[in-house]
């Protein structure tokens, strides 16, 4: 077939005539020529044989898997637009201001469209395009339309303003990994002159409402000199109810503003003020919700079907909204099919924000690492979204500073329990150290992205922390001779080294421990794997807490030496053979992960439970593919799969019985609990631990007493407690 021919005689036939009107969005120029391309396609599809290609100078392969596919709406941006451009939909009538001449009308529109953004917002928040989303509403598209329409000009500066506001945080932590989308903003009016204005334009606003309210709210014969306030509206019963309306809506936008902008303050300066606009901002959204009533019962027009996915408080559809307006310039991929969130779950989103920032801002800015790392830990477990995680990671990491007060070394020294006099030696200026400090911080900006790219990020700085130990002990060796040894503290430097040396290690293993667990919590391990998971898991508790008993040991003994005392009394001798509770807390932990570990071996071994061989990998791969991140940072050292299968190959439900991990844990949990009365985080993990222990104790006595004679048992393992440590669960089938 010759195509190119085909092709020319079908541009001929088809070509245009410019003298005649074309009904083209796009007219032809001089340089351009429209032609129906479908006599051409059609002869195409009945000479190509199946797995055959058109292949032309200008199209081959690699262009055909780069074209967009035609007539499909998840990929062709131009074929449900309704409208060409944004002024084509405003002159259709999409926007009209105003929108009713009928006063009453005009307002419940009004309240429709807040709520539609509201809506909007929330959806953008979860991670959708800007352009699809709160920019899908005609009204913030074109800001002088709006200016004479003050209470809806207002709160569209507000809304751009907010936009702006979020848009700059997500930009500037550079951890918006849920959407690549979030922050692109392509020509969207989000710096329009005057936005800058929006709070006093809409405290102007709310004043003026408030005093309408107060006149529809006066006795009649107080209401007289107030004639001169003009209503929000023409029907007098309604006018309440729509005056509480709308404030509720304008102080919630305001607020909301006032909380991004005190969060923004540096060094955590505006945290306090903060906290009482966001109590101001749900006690808002409470009224917002009661409003919901009041709304429907006086609804004008056809309300959406169903009462779960309507997006305003009325249940109208919001005039001035197309999501398909800026598809043009959403993104330079095709725009997706999105769904915006319903009203309700709109307020929900926004209560469950406001609620992760105030947990932010209650934060007493404690420089201790330890502390810092306990509290992001526990914040991640509500599941923030991206909006609170961003302005968590803003916080924290400063100017290159912890809160920005704080110099890293500083947070390192106080860590590794050296004496701030340290901040004065030279070692700060090693380059192994200002590295250090470095990964320290980008660390912190890890724990603070979502579980699954944290555990991702974590799994790979790993190998930097490995790294920058093995530095750190050459150029001790360097310094002090390739005979010394951590342990021979020869003058300030090498001692300052040392206890850096052992801090680094402890802290590898505590984001190998944090990259572990995040597995529970994302559901990446299978039941057939949870003895390999939690043998791996019990490895790196041990070497944790003999890192951290090695910190603390090594620092008392520093401490003790500046004390000079001549003679250690017995009440000394008994506090020192107490074991710390930080280390108490890790050896439950150590005896629940060993417990488990050994009973699905044991299980695996004896009654042949959770054995599922997969067709597509070996055990042994599947080790690989867990810890493979872990193994190449030699976390820990000499740890292999055969020396795991030689750890539990050998298990027994009677050893098991002899002696039990699980009572051991949770006799360390009883005792340890006092210890941290005033720690509610660890107090309330420590009261859990003890009562999965208790479980799989008593679970365990009566696999062991019944478990080969009766074929009937099923034994699961559920996480009906613990997130991590699994409940051993005995029923019969």
């Amino acid at each position: 077939m010759d195509w190119k021919s085909t092709e020319q005689a079908s541009m001929e036939r088809h070509a245009p005539n410019h003298s005649s009107s074309t009904s083209s969005s796009i007219p032809a120029t001089e340089n351009t020529v429209w032609a129906d391309a479908s006599p051409l396609l059609e002869t195409v599809c009945e000479e190509l044989r199946d797995g055959e290609l058109i292949h032309g100078e200008n199209f081959n392969l690699y262009a055909a898997m780069s074209a967009l596919e035609i007539m499909d709406p998840k990929m062709d941006s131009g074929i449900i637009n309704k409208y060409a451009s944004v002024d084509e939909a405003i002159e259709d009538g999409l926007a009209p201001v105003p929108i009713s001449l009928d006063k009453t009308v005009d307002v419940q529109c009004i309240i429709d469209i807040i709520d539609q953004l509201l809506a909007c917002e929330a959806t953008w928040h979860k991670g959708h395009s800007l352009a699809q989303t709160v920019f899908s509403c005609a009204y913030l598209l074109r800001p002088e339309r709006t200016l004479s329409h003050a209470l809806l000009d207002s709160y569209c500066k507000v809304i751009r303003a907010t936009c702006k506001a979020v848009t700059s945080i997500v930009s500037d932590a550079r951890t918006h990994e849920e959407e690549d989308l979030f922050t692109m903003a392509y020509g969207l009016p989000l710096n329009v002159e005057g936005d800058e204005k929006c709070l006093s334009l809409l405290n102007a606003v709310e004043e003026n409402i408030s005093r309408q309210l107060r006149a529809c709210k006066a006795l009649p014969s107080k209401r007289k000199p107030l004639e001169d306030i003009e209503p929000l509206q023409n029907n007098f019963d309604l006018e309440e109810g729509y005056c509480k309306a709308l404030l509720c809506r304008l102080r919630f936008r305001k607020h909301f503003y006032h909380v991004l902008t005190c969060m923004r303050r540096p060094q955590g300066r505006g945290l306090e003020l903060a906290r009482k606009h966001i109590a101001s901002c749900i006690s808002e959204l409470g009224s917002i919700l009661n409003s919901a009533e009041f709304l429907m019962s006086n609804a004008y027009g056809t309300c959406e079907d169903g009462t779960e996915d309507r997006t305003t408080a009325s249940g109208r559809q919001a005039i001035g909204f197309d999501a398909n307006l800026n598809s043009r310039i959403s993104a330079p991929t095709p725009p997706r099919s999105i769904k915006i969130l319903s009203w309700k779950k709109a307020i929900e989103y926004f209560e469950k924000l406001l609620h992760h920032l105030d947990i932010i801002c209650s934060y007493l800015l404690d420089p201790s690492l330890d502390v810092l790392l306990r509290f992001v830990a526990q914040f991640q477990k509500a599941q923030p979204d991206l909006v609170a995680r961003v302005h968590l990671q803003l916080l924290l990491v400063q100017d290159g500073k912890l809160y920005g007060r704080y110099p890293i070394l500083a947070v390192i020294i106080r860590a590794a329990r050296l004496p701030e006099v340290i901040m004065r030696h030279d070692i700060q200026k090693n380059e192994y150290v200002v590295q250090l400090g470095q990964i320290v911080i980008n660390m912190l900006k890890v724990l603070c992205t979502n579980a699954a790219w944290q555990r991702r990020k974590l799994g790979k700085i790993l190998q930097d922390w490995r790294a920058i130990y093995v530095q750190l002990e050459l150029a001790f060796r360097k310094e002090f001779g390739e005979g010394s040894s951590i342990s021979n503290g020869e003058n300030a430097s090498a001692g300052i080294l040392k206890h850096i040396l052992i801090w680094v290690e402890e802290q590898t293993y505590w984001i190998a421990h944090r990259f572990l667990v995040l597995g529970f919590e994302l559901e990446l391990y299978s039941p057939s794997e949870y003895c390999m998971v939690y043998w791996y898991l019990y490895v790196v508790l041990i070497r944790l807490a003999e890192k951290t008993h090695l910190k603390m040991t090594v620092s008392d003994g520093s401490a003790k030496q500046k004390g000079k005392k001549r003679k250690d009394s017995p009440k000394d001798l008994a506090r020192e053979a107490r074991i710390p509770p930080a280390i108490s807390f890790l050896q439950c932990q150590i005896c629940l992960a060993e417990g488990l570990a050994l009973l699905l071996a044991a299980l695996r071994n004896e009654l042949m439970v959770l054995q599922s061989p997969s067709p597509f990998n070996s055990e042994h791969e599947r080790f690989i593919q867990h810890f493979e991140l872990l193994q190449k940072a030699c976390i820990p050292d000499l740890i292999s799969y055969p020396s795991f299968k030689e750890s539990t190959s050998h298990a027994r439900l009677s050893s098991l019985v002899m002696y039990n991990y699980f009572k051991d844990a949770q006799k360390i949990a009883k005792e340890v609990k006092s210890s941290f009365l005033n720690d509610p985080d660890r107090l309330a993990e420590l009261c859990i631990l003890e009562q999965v222990a208790e479980h799989n104790s008593v679970a365990l006595n009566v696999i062991s007493r019944v478990g080969a004679l009766d074929p009937s048992l099923k034994v699961s393992f559920k996480f009906i407690h613990h997130p991590c440590f699994a409940t051993v669960v005995v029923k019969r089938s």
